[in-house]
């Protein structure tokens, strides 16, 4: 059922409105209604000081958004680099930064199916991200059609453990790669977590300590999953790190490990020509 966003986005204690004043550099909303094209938004400066993110906000009513502020680490501020990333039904999120991304950015761009990488209009290593992403899933399934959400939840880790074990090599010093991702195609929606924090809240509780996470196989509600709680209430609980949790089209909640769902031989290029459903 559609629901209202502004409360998470405008006027939760800790709600992206607040946070923009150190997320300041862009923002983004991609809401899924009856038709099957999110409607997506973006804007260039900080949201707390651009009116267009309260009124797109307040405006929005659907039965799945993804709403992005962003922190630049890499790419300049432009629109191009605002989060999220569309590509037909699909919209891409990622808190976190790719180490050492302009070194290694072309063994990552390798990986891309060159018809998907034709689509990068950006600087980030989000973006490319994104497009690995597209690259494993369509490898698999058309994506303007229906995907189990275990194939969904199987590119993200692949996608992960790819770009992982070309920044993250034995013996370095400094962060690993950070890649709390967030996609989805209005039916289903999935989100990792690696070396930054991520939660999640199926709504209020009256319980005085802090909510796990719901079992798997429970079909909840609602799901909301942020990098940061967006309120003081007890009602977030933590996503464990290299988790990928998700929820199904009749909202069912699901949980794996990334080395559960990456596991084989990822490292040979998948589909190097043309996807069979590229946009």
């Amino acid at each position: 059922m559609p629901a209202a966003v502004h409360p998470a986005l405008v006027t939760e204690k800790n709600s992206l409105l607040i946070q923009s004043r150190e997320h300041k550099d862009g923002w983004g909303i991609a809401a899924y209604g009856a038709e099957p094209l999110p409607l997506v938004a973006h804007g260039v400066g900080p949201a707390h000081s651009d009116p267009d993110f309260e009124r797109v906000s307040s405006r929005v009513s659907s039965h799945t958004v993804v709403a992005h502020i962003r922190l630049a680490s890499v790419g300049a501020v432009e629109l191009r680099n605002s989060h999220p990333f569309h590509h037909g039904r699909w919209t891409f999120g990622h808190n976190g930064t790719v180490r050492d991304f302009a070194k290694h950015r072309p063994a990552v761009e390798a990986l891309i199916s060159p018809s998907f990488r034709a689509h990068i209009q950006g600087t980030t290593d989000s973006e490319r991200c994104f497009y690995l992403f597209l690259t494993r899933l369509a490898a698999r399934h058309p994506l303007e059609h229906s995907v189990p959400v275990e194939s969904v939840a199987r590119a993200v880790a692949e996608t992960m453990s790819l770009v992982a074990a070309i920044t993250d090599q034995p013996g370095m010093e400094g962060p690993r790669s950070a890649m709390n991702f967030l996609v989805t195609n209005g039916e289903v929606m999935v989100a990792s977590r690696r070396n930054r924090t991520l939660f999640v809240s199926t709504g209020p509780t009256t319980r005085n300590t802090v909510t796990e996470l719901p079992a798997v196989g429970t079909q909840v509600q609602r799901l909301i999953v942020a990098s940061e709680s967006l309120c003081g209430g007890p009602y977030w609980a933590t996503v464990e790190e290299e988790d990928v949790i998700a929820v199904d089209a009749r909202l069912v909640f699901h949980r794996w490990r990334v080395h559960e769902l990456a596991g084989g031989d990822l490292f040979p290029p998948v589909n190097p020509g043309a996807p069979r459903n590229a946009a």
